[in-house]
């Protein structure tokens, strides 16, 4: 027996533990919310950018591990930004003394911050709107720096804190500048 429902994302109001305990009791689906409380379901990404988004947070975290300077993070974890919306960056980096000064229960929830950094790798099912909200969104809420990755334009943007979005054409590499001091994100795995 097949049984058919519409479910109005836009009128579920979820406190931020019956949110957690959703994610925690559908760990095969991903969901974020919005600021105003919307529910959003991610649908997986194909094969290939599932591939490439794996190839950058395995970049950043070999950064990571021989600097030391702050934890990394996929696509698969949660955070409650200040707006209270909680996102899920495909790839995102937290600096040591932030990470740390959150209590042990915050870490292991969605942690209560805006990353320093934030990855968003548009895959064929993403709206380049959307995406680019949610940068702004994570800029709003404190990330130092962004990148979207825009393979099928083989564009980069970049977002900085208080500046103009910056657009690479067809980069071989990016640099994390001094947010991730002696970081170079190389493309070629990535285009």
């Amino acid at each position: 027996m097949n049984i058919a429902f519409e479910l109005d994302l836009d009128n579920i109001n979820l406190t931020d533990e019956q949110f957690f305990q959703l994610c925690e009791n559908n760990s095969d689906v991903r969901f974020e919310r919005t600021a105003s409380g919307e529910l959003i379901i991610m649908p997986p990404t194909g094969s290939i950018t599932g591939n490439r988004n794996s190839d950058l947070n395995y970049q950043l975290t070999a950064w990571n591990r021989k600097n030391k300077l702050g934890k990394t993070f996929d696509s698969s974890s949660g955070f409650k930004l200040p707006n209270g919306a909680e996102r899920s960056p495909d790839a995102s980096w937290v600096k040591i003394e932030r990470w740390d000064a959150l209590t042990e229960e915050e870490q292991e929830r969605f942690a209560p911050l805006c990353p320093d950094f934030v990855v968003e790798l548009m895959s064929s099912n993403h709206s380049l709107e959307k995406t680019t909200a949610k940068m702004k969104e994570y800029m709003e809420n404190g990330a130092s720096l962004g990148w979207l990755i825009n393979r099928k334009l083989l564009q980069i943007e970049i977002y900085r804190l208080n500046k103009k979005v910056e657009i690479l054409e067809s980069p071989q590499t990016v640099s994390g500048e001094d947010v991730l001091p002696g970081f170079v994100l190389d493309l070629a795995e990535i285009w």
